[in-house]
């Protein structure tokens, strides 16, 4: 059987938190409430997940707090985007996704999530490389089913789910072509 190339990576909603923080400094809460209601078919995250990946992103320079002080309410900590961060994020928002249906699902929706309200004239070329990306998985898919032996039938029955997956989903960006 061929290798399967290495593309995975982890899955967290880090770069939509950072994507809100590029169109607008705001803080946890909100951001979190944001993710739930802007991305909430992508997203399933506690509120106490959310602060944590704050935290983080603050921890490693991407984000950066002030603290607002309210009459008779508790001090909010309002995050800003660093230099650092906004380069994090739009290297990010030009990377290819990956090729699995849970990548997709996730990190490509919201990197078209983001163009759509930053870079709408990068979504053509979006479509296109992860049109690319999806095709050569896809070639490579069939030609491991093609050298599997006949009687690993769970593996053979495993590639082609994976194979009509990813005809969905070329299916689908095609779709999303039209969309936008």
């Amino acid at each position: 059987m061929v290798k399967e190339p290495s593309s995975h990576r982890a899955r967290s909603p880090e770069y939509a938190l950072l994507g809100f923080l590029f169109l607008q400094p705001n803080h946890g809460y909100n951001l979190h409430r944001q993710l739930l209601t802007e991305l909430a078919e992508n997203w399933h995250v506690s509120q106490s997940q959310t602060y944590n990946i704050l935290k983080r992103l603050e921890a490693q320079g991407f984000i950066y707090s002030t603290t607002l002080k309210q009459e008779k309410l508790p001090n909010i900590q309002y995050l800003k985007i660093s230099p650092a961060g906004r380069r994090r994020f739009k290297t990010w928002l030009e990377a290819p996704t990956g090729s699995s249906a849970r990548a997709i699902r996730l990190e490509f929706i919201t990197r078209l999530y983001f163009a759509h309200k930053i870079f709408p004239e990068k979504i053509p070329s979006m479509l296109d490389t992860q049109t690319t990306e999806i095709k050569n998985m896809l070639t490579w898919l069939e030609a491991s089913l093609a050298d599997l032996p006949d009687e690993q039938n769970i593996n053979r029955l495993s590639l082609q789910l994976r194979i009509r997956q990813l005809k969905s989903i070329v299916d689908w960006l095609d779709e999303c072509r039209k969309t936008f």
